[in-house]
C-alpha cells in the first residue's frame, strides 16, 4: 500500500460508507426504540423528492469530505491539534514499512482533493 491507496481506500470505506449509512439510516432508522427525532427526520426525508434527497446526500458528503480531509491535513501536520509542534508518522506495515504520510510528498489531504474534483 502506498499514499494514493491508502487514501482511496479511505473514500472507499470510510467517506462514501460514511455517506451511504447516513442516508439508510435517514430513510430507515435502525433499531426498535426510534427517538422522536429520529423519527421526524425519517418522515422529512422519506418526503423529500428525488432531487432535494440528491442534495442531501450532496451535502452529507460535504460533512463526510470535510471531516477526513481534516484529519489527513492533521496527520500530514499542515493543521495543528497541540502546542508542541509535533509530528505524526503513519506507516503500513505488511512485507515492508511504508511511511503514508511523508513530509516529502504529497500531503494526504491534497490527494484527497485531487482525486475529488
Amino acid at each position: 500500500m502506498n499514499s494514493e491507496t491508502f487514501v482511496e481506500a479511505l473514500r472507499q470505506y470510510v467517506l462514501n460508507a460514511a455517506v451511504d449509512d447516513a442516508i439508510a439510516n435517514l430513510k430507515r432508522p435502525p433499531g426498535r426504540g426510534m427517538s422522536a427525532n429520529e423519527r421526524l427526520c425519517s418522515e422529512w426525508y422519506n418526503a423529500l423528492s428525488s432531487d432535494d434527497a440528491d442534495k442531501v446526500r450532496q451535502a452529507a458528503f460535504a460533512a463526510a469530505h470535510g471531516a477526513l480531509f481534516g484529519v489527513l491535513a492533521v496527520l500530514d501536520g499542515s493543521r495543528t491539534i497541540d502546542d508542541e509542534n509535533g509530528t505524526f508518522e503513519l506507516t503500513y506495515t505488511a512485507k515492508e514499512r511504508v511511511l503514508l504520510n511523508d513530509p516529502d510528498a504529497i500531503g494526504l489531504h491534497e490527494l484527497l482533493n485531487a482525486t475529488d474534483r
